[in-house]
């Protein structure tokens, strides 16, 4: 022991008589130091910790996992330790000591200040997993508590840095808080809009979006802290202050082009008076179409069992249940659209009538393509379309359509004639 002693105390007078090895020494043994901190802290407290906690319904929660709170809190260790350590380094600038501090002690804050808005993260994912949710969402509060978190951990972090009590720098920053919205109002809305734009992921480079008010209809291009650049698809340029975003309605297409589907909504306007009930003649010649065998023998059967619990009422037609040629082109859209290698068979498929107008009846196609490609979603559109118009004479079907100059002329040429013949 006595040996031991006299070896440090030996050290020890060489490193006084040292004074740069001293220092360069023991600011070794403090980084040391602060790394078995961060070792300990973090490979044995810290997974001891995260084991317990797998067996409470916290520590089960992915979301809690991936948020990894008590990692974040656990950076605070080292700093500390050199905060507190690194006045014992000898022969260091007072300056120099005090620049260190400050930078760990900020550190710390934001480390804290990150910590608490994974937690209050974590909180709104858990509430919005509850059924009330959807009715009171708590996302803007939580925005709101994030957003003064940040606040306050930036003036502490100011303070700290510059030494100087948040109180002053509270005092201080009012007046100029106010000149500073005066002259950069629009640099602090865009930069408000640009945060929320970012955070809650509104809008990507890259995105199909439509602003009718703007005339803007196109391909986000850039994304700046002033305004947005957009691409429109007839190659002019638009450019929308960001700040638009956030306070005026917009479409954005990414939901679409991710689903993979497009949606194909129009509507054949059908002549009302070519509606009727299906002869014998016009039922053999449906019969004919691959696509109606099913559904002409499920319908006839279905009537066929209507009908005859009708007993003497059945033998007179208008009591009767019959198909009609609507209905049979109706059943053939649908089966052709679900037969259709290009129209999404996972998506939303119907075909249904909509409300008679002095126009027509019109007989909607709702239905989604297999591609978000503008181009091939038009040229399939436009074959379905193509198909149904030309095959509706064979259900006895006519489209609707306002008469024209060629349909007045030959009207009245036709009434010309009638009346040469009739006195004649």
């Amino acid at each position: 022991m006595q040996d031991i002693q006299e070896k440090l105390e030996t050290a020890e007078q060489w490193l006084v008589e040292r004074p740069d090895m001293d220092t360069l020494t023991k600011l070794t043994l403090l980084l040391v130091a602060a790394w078995i901190a961060n070792f300990v802290v973090k490979k044995i407290l810290l997974r001891g910790l995260l084991r317990i906690l797998t067996y409470t319904p916290a520590g089960k929660d992915r979301q809690a996992i991936e948020r990894n709170i008590v990692a974040r809190i656990a950076n605070v260790v080292p700093a500390v330790v050199i905060a507190f350590g690194i006045t014992s380094v000898p022969n260091l600038a007072e300056e120099l000591t005090i620049v260190v501090t400050n930078v760990c002690y900020a550190f710390v804050v934001i480390t804290i200040a990150r910590a608490i808005s994974g937690t209050l993260t974590i909180v709104n994912t858990l509430y919005e997993r509850q059924p009330e949710a959807y009715e009171r969402p708590i996302k803007g509060y939580i925005q709101v508590a994030k957003i003064v978190i940040y606040a306050v951990a930036t003036i502490l972090m100011v303070a700290v840095l510059i030494d100087k009590s948040p109180v002053i720098l509270l005092s201080g920053l009012g007046a100029m808080a106010a000149v500073l919205m005066l002259v950069f109002q629009d640099t602090l809305l865009s930069l408000v809009a640009s945060v929320q734009i970012t955070s809650n992921d509104i809008i990507r480079v890259g995105d199909w979006v439509e602003m009718p008010n703007l005339n803007a209809d196109g391909e986000v291009t850039d994304i700046a802290l002033h305004q947005v650049k957009v691409q429109n698809w007839d190659k002019t340029i638009t450019f929308i202050p960001t700040r638009r975003f956030i306070s005026d309605p917009f479409k954005n297409w990414r939901g679409m082009q991710e689903s993979g589907g497009r949606r194909i909504k129009r509507s054949l306007v059908l002549d009302q008076q070519s509606l009727h009930f299906i002869t014998d003649d016009e039922m053999k010649a449906v019969k004919r179409f691959r696509l109606l065998k099913d559904y002409l023998k499920e319908k006839q059967q279905e009537i066929d069992e209507w009908n005859q619990q009708l007993k003497d009422e059945g033998r007179e037609p208008v009591n009767t249940r019959r198909i009609t040629n609507i209905g049979t082109f109706r059943a053939y859209v649908k089966n052709y659209l679900e037969s259709h290698p290009k129209v999404h068979r996972e998506m939303t498929l119907m075909v249904r009538q909509l409300n008679p107008t002095s126009d027509g009846l019109p007989l909607e196609i709702y239905c989604f393509t297999n591609t978000t490609v503008w181009a091939e979603y038009e040229g399939i559109q436009s074959d379905i379309f193509d198909h149904l118009l030309s095959i509706l004479p064979e259900f006895g079907l006519r489209v609707f359509q306002h008469p024209s100059g060629i349909d007045m002329r030959e009207m009245t040429r036709n009434l010309h004639e009638s009346g040469t013949k009739a006195s004649s």
